[in-house]
């Protein structure tokens, strides 16, 4: 565990929760600021954040949800895959997908808000600095987000290799801030007590829940923490939280009540107005340079969960850029690059200050929370063998505060938190629909199919012309003869010498090791059965694969090889097992998928497609 390893880790994992003081303090205090902020309300407050940061942080994804790693990878998906494991039942299964499809679909929603928030938190403090910015402050971060967002095909690695060092310098900036206003006022160190959270919750009751739905503004970025496991390790992870990331937070919290203690106007931007007057030009840039650090590691997550959600079958193929030629993670998504682009400028034009855009925060985090519990509390009882005694007191504690927070923010649903709902609504429907959709495609190939091994027995009888050259087609069913090579028979009436037919098996592991890359059988002289397994945080690249064979004795030649593909279009059946909607929802999914040549990065000069039309 060495010094740069650690910058790395504040720099690409800790981002996120790392801005959170920016916005977090304020919108929680403006909840009882009407009639002027009582000590005993400043110090309740604190001491909800930093239990929350403890409880949420420290406790919940550091010291347990880190431990279910998927073969050291992390994140919603990979927790889902590995609970699915752990399962033997059908429905089981199925509905560990749907908490899956339901976690990943909020994180895109988070995905959204949490550049537009951001950006906009740090370029307010401009405000600070001389009220003549006000209206420059959406115009600046609009630019800001823009040449974010339209740098992305270039990829990280040329910018990340600063992120560590600038969040190294903003952890301690904060830390310092904090520290120098709490040396002032250390009488609010005893908000450190759990008591004054307590009191707060019952002299507050219901608006004391109601604050709950800010306070989590604090833990943003937790899930964030666990997703970028594969990156780092737990080991450097749990020791820059535990000893610079929490402290510095904790610092600047503190530091931020101490001056609402002594100046309850400073409500207006209590993080900002931290600083010497001298300073504050300089903390808005480094702020902002810290925002743009956490959104890029936001918008790096929804294209990885992106990439999770074709390899798992959630998604249609989407088109998978590669932006090094030695990091296989790192990696962009036009798509989504553009999605979310459209989604954060309609945020800050619609929104226009990161106050307003607090209340729809809330809502995508802390259901990616409640989801993350139960998948996690299914993975310490199925894999780690925890009896339920165990399971239960444990994660249902974290599933009550999981549900406190979310139902919190359910309340600021019709003031803008129904964002992430409309999003993470909207792409369920996608994610569910594809999925059923190909179940039934899947089901109607079997249906119809010709066994593969009926048409292997049939061949020597068949005295079909054989031409020479190898033909490669790639099937979704290994046991069944692909329609492609029907369609090439009836049509054109030849067999290439050499056929291989190839599967591509997406498995529920973040990667496969090249020893179990690939499985072939013969099924007949020249013919060989290609069975390819690829995890989901990786890109399948049929030809490479194809060139190993060569170690397998089965000679391959790329421009001696044809590759022939079927395209379904598929139609309503006489009887449909989808609704009208639904089907058209996945016609035009189908029709919108990137081309399987460019997918499986086939050249497209040796692809023979043949359409097919399937009910379903």
């Amino acid at each position: 565990m060495t010094p740069a390893l650690l910058i790395g880790v504040l720099g690409v994992v800790y981002g996120d929760i790392g801005t959170s003081p920016l916005y977090a303090m304020r919108a929680s205090a403006q909840h009882f600021a009407d009639g002027g902020l009582e000590r005993w309300e400043i110090l309740g407050l604190l001491s909800l954040i930093f239990w929350s940061l403890n409880l949420v942080v420290t406790f919940k994804y550091v010291t347990f949800v880190l431990r279910a790693d998927n073969r050291g990878e992390g994140g919603i998906l990979s927790i889902m895959a590995l609970a699915q494991q752990g399962l033997t039942g059908a429905r089981a299964k199925w509905i560990v997908a749907v908490i899956g499809m339901i976690g990943a679909s909020l994180f895109f929603g988070d995905g959204i808000i949490t550049p537009a928030i951001s950006v906009l938190s740090a370029v307010e403090g401009l405000k600070v600095v001389s009220p003549a910015f006000e209206a420059a402050v959406v115009p600046i971060a609009i630019g800001v987000l823009l040449a974010l967002f339209l740098v992305q095909y270039r990829g990280t690695a040329s910018v990340g290799m600063v992120f560590g060092p600038i969040c190294a310098v903003w952890f301690a900036v904060i830390g310092l801030l904090g520290l120098i206003e709490i040396l002032r006022h250390p009488s609010i160190l005893v908000a450190l007590s759990p008591h004054y959270a307590v009191q707060f919750c019952l002299e507050y009751r219901l608006a004391a829940f109601i604050a709950f739905g800010s306070v989590v503004l604090a833990v943003t970025g937790a899930e964030a923490l666990y997703a970028d496991m594969g990156h780092f390790g737990r080991k450097p992870m749990r020791f820059a939280w535990l000893f610079f990331v929490l402290p510095a937070l904790a610092l600047n919290y503190y530091g931020q009540g101490a001056l609402l203690l002594s100046d309850p106007a400073t409500i207006v931007n209590p993080f900002y107005l931290l600083a010497p007057e001298w300073f504050r030009l300089p903390l808005v840039i480094l702020a902002t340079a810290a925002t743009i650090i956490a959104s890029q590691a936001m918008i790096s997550g929804a294209f990885s969960i992106a990439r999770q959600c074709v390899q798992l079958g959630f998604l249609p193929r989407l088109e998978v850029r590669h932006t090094s030629a030695t990091e296989e993670g790192q990696i962009y998504l036009p798509q989504v690059n553009f999605a979310l682009l459209i989604g954060v400028v309609i945020l800050v034009t619609e929104f226009r200050d990161s106050d307003s855009l607090a209340a729809a925060y809330g809502l995508a985090v802390t259901g990616t929370f409640v989801c993350t519990s139960l998948l996690a509390a299914i993975v310490y009882y199925t894999r780690f063998r925890w009896p339920l005694l165990l399971v239960v007191p444990v994660f249902g504690a974290f599933l009550l505060l999981d549900v406190i927070f979310f139902a919190s923010n359910v309340v600021k649903i019709p003031d803008g938190g129904y964002v992430p709902v409309v999003v993470g609504t909207a792409l369920f429907i996608l994610m569910s629909t594809w999925r059923k959709g190909r179940e039934l495609l899947f089901a109607r190939f079997r249906q119809d199919g010709l066994p593969l091994k009926s048409f292997i027995a049939r061949l020597p009888q068949s005295r079909t012309t054989r031409v020479p050259g190898m033909a490669v087609f790639m099937t979704s069913q290994a046991d069944f003869l692909p329609g492609a090579l029907l369609h090439n028979l009836k049509h054109n009436k030849v067999l290439h010498e050499r056929v291989l037919f190839v599967t591509v098996t997406n498995e529920p592991v973040p990667y496969v090791p090249a020893d179990q890359r690939r499985t072939v059988d013969q099924l007949a002289p020249d013919i060989h059965r290609v069975a390819l397994r690829y995890g989901f945080q990786e890109s399948p690249n049929i030809p490479k694969e194809l060139e190993a064979l060569k170690d397998e004795g089965i000679p391959y030649e790329p421009m001696q090889t044809s590759y022939f593909l079927g395209r379904e279009t598929v139609v309503a059946a006489a009887v449909p097992k989808m609704s009208r909607w639904r089907q058209w929802l996945f016609t035009i999914m189908s029709r919108n998928a990137v081309p399987a040549t460019e997918f499986f990065r086939i050249p497209s000069d040796r692809v023979v497609e043949l359409g097919v039309r399937v009910a379903i």
